[in-house]
């Protein structure tokens, strides 16, 4: 909650907030394939996606919901560890598909270099950010409601603070 500052010369102003994020944080991270390709919905990427997912918690990593499109990745991610190295386990992330890509002759390059993030400030913005990026296959015309999108779903819940805290 944030205070209201006021003196009798001056008009209320907001205090700056005493923290910037939830901790541990949870990041908002996109994904793009390299010039657009369309080499990410289909049922084997989204599998190849999921496995590293799941495993990601050995190394203190949880990924919550996601959304595979054709030629990017929409994915929430935290950690129970300080310090997580977002880059490493972003670039490991990239490996695993390319080499199941390159399995199937998928032509290289597959990725756009470096990836965007942004850090959430609360719970309700991951729910806000979770319906805008649900609604993405929807407004791209892939489908006509957000839950007929096979290429989605939820590997950890992110809004259950206790599985972190380990």
């Amino acid at each position: 909650m944030t205070a209201v500052v006021a003196n009798a010369m001056s008009k209320p102003r907001l205090t700056r907030l005493s923290e910037l994020y939830v901790k541990p944080p949870v990041y908002f991270v996109t994904l793009c394939t390299f010039d657009r390709k369309m080499i990410l919905n289909n049922a084997a990427t989204h599998s190849v996606f999921v496995r590293f997912c799941e495993t990601a918690t050995g190394h203190g990593i949880y990924v919550g919901r996601y959304v595979l499109m054709p030629d990017h990745i929409h994915l929430f991610v935290t950690s129970s560890l300080e310090g997580m190295d977002l880059s490493t386990w972003i670039k490991s992330l990239k490996n695993t598909l390319s080499k199941s890509w390159r399995a199937g002759a998928v032509a290289v390059p597959h990725w756009q270099k470096g990836f965007f993030d942004h850090l959430l400030r609360s719970a309700d913005s991951y729910g806000e950010k979770w319906a805008y990026v649900a609604a993405n296959p929807v407004r791209a015309g892939l489908v006509t409601a957000a839950e007929e999108w096979p290429y989605q779903g939820i590997v950890h819940d992110l809004e259950r603070a206790d599985f972190r805290r380990s």
